[in-house]
């Protein structure tokens, strides 16, 4: 028999996985290795989740993240408006389609092979040898408006690589600008401007499709409690977080190579 959702998906998790979320975002640690590491690490419920409940819970997180990051850049996105013109058509459309493409057609293989613990701490190190590889690179000086089609068609790639859980949309995008020679504020702004349409439209096709298969019963209030707590800590996170980030992304990749060696001997452990 089923246990009943208050044993299987107590608030108090959905709760810590939203306040989670919106820093996770933010910082090019993961958000989505994280949503997966930390409740099995801290022997939750939630990896033995049904997957439909499971992929229900990540949808309202990234609403609510899109949410936040929405209100939070609201100033970019209305100057980002503004000064709209062929340049930025181009770099949008070409860091969008990539990984629009791939998501809509390989998004449940992608999951169900590259979801594991094992595999995001691939992807965790993976991400950290690319970071500090493209950071560490010879002298950067361009700027952000120097971005061009093999910049926009760069970006995609990376957003289109970082449906692999554990490399990180902001890790990827990020590496890919300093690679091509943008300076450390450059890259960070350039990342964080493109993520934004890719969150909304993922958000948006996801929460459709869950619409089509319907909710389990229940999961609504936790749903809603993951997504406003998404939303309030990517706020917060934006506030109080280096958005903007002019130091070296090392520190990151030490993170999130610690993380994936907590990770691997766990499940060494598991395997003993």
């Amino acid at each position: 028999m089923p246990r009943p959702l208050e044993q299987t998906l107590p608030l108090r998790h959905v709760l810590a996985l939203g306040l989670m979320h919106g820093p996770a975002e933010l910082l090019p640690i993961s958000s989505s290795g994280h949503t997966t590491l930390v409740p099995w690490l801290l022997g939750w419920p939630y990896p033995e989740l049904d997957p439909a409940l499971r992929k229900s819970v990540e949808v309202a997180l990234h609403a609510g993240t899109a949410a936040g990051l929405l209100i939070a850049l609201r100033h970019e996105v209305a100057d980002a408006g503004r000064g709209f013109d062929g340049r930025r058509a181009i770099l949008i459309a070409g860091s969008f389609l990539p990984p629009a493409i791939i998501g809509y057609t390989l998004e449940g293989p992608i999951e169900r092979r590259f979801g594991t613990p094992a595999s995001i701490a691939a992807g965790l190190l993976a991400g950290s040898a690319v970071m500090a590889i493209c950071d560490q690179l010879g002298a950067q000086q361009r700027e952000r408006d120097d971005a061009g089609s093999l910049d926009a068609l760069l970006l995609g790639l990376a957003q289109a690589a970082a449906l692999m859980p554990g490399t990180s949309r902001g890790a990827m995008t990020i590496s890919a600008m300093r690679a091509r020679g943008f300076t450390r504020p450059a890259a960070s702004a350039l990342s964080r401007h493109v993520a934004l349409p890719v969150i909304l439209g993922a958000s948006a096709l996801k929460g459709v499709r869950l619409t089509q298969k319907g909710i389990a019963p229940g999961a609504a209030p936790r749903l809603a409690l993951g997504a406003l707590a998404a939303a309030a800590s990517t706020l917060l996170a934006a506030r109080l977080l280096p958005i903007e980030r002019a130091g070296s992304l090392l520190p990151y990749a030490a993170y999130r190579s610690g993380l994936a060696a907590i990770t691997l001997r766990r499940l060494r452990r598991s395997a003993a």
